[in-house]
């Protein structure tokens, strides 16, 4: 799976979002302009160790990203969507992209993709969730559609035996 972040403002979360990229085997693209330097701290201390590790594409604007990625099929979060994020099916291959914390994906890409616009569900009137925390919510269905492959199933709590 790929995560793709349209010009991400919040160093913090990027690197959350790299550590769950990370955890995952998924492949991050940053599209620019960033809001921060790939070297900044916050970036770097909420990747921990992982940043390292991750596999990481950065391109100049969207049409950079979308010559580089031709037929790539893109999932697009926002609250504009009519569909819900567990409605659709998503391929192994596909990408999850997901706007700038304080504006979201411009409207002006998502008119191109209203059927691949997915939205996740909030009360009331709440503008948006952390994009860290919506990146793990959509990432992970993905991979429970696609049976956690490769992924480890189980795990030993240090010497706790059950």
């Amino acid at each position: 799976m790929n995560i793709v972040l349209y010009e991400p403002e919040m160093p913090a979360n990027t690197g959350n979002i790299g550590r769950t990229c990370v955890a995952t085997n998924t492949k991050l693209h940053l599209i620019e302009p960033l809001g921060f330097k790939l070297s900044e701290k916050h970036l770097v201390r909420a990747g921990l160790d992982y940043w390292p590790k991750l596999d990481v594409t950065v391109y100049s604007n969207f049409e950079d990203f979308l010559a580089k990625n031709p037929g790539a099929k893109i999932y697009m979060a926002t609250t504009k969507a009519q569909h819900v994020y567990t409605d659709v099916q998503y391929e192994p291959d596909c990408y999850m992209m997901f706007g700038p914390e304080s504006r979201g994906i411009p409207e002006e890409i998502l008119v191109k993709y209203p059927e691949t616009c997915v939205r996740i569900p909030m009360w009331g009137d709440m503008r948006s969730l952390n994009l860290s925390n919506s990146v793990a919510i959509m990432l992970y269905e993905g991979l429970r559609q696609n049976g956690f492959e490769k992924m480890t199933m189980e795990g030993q709590l240090h010497t706790l035996e059950w």
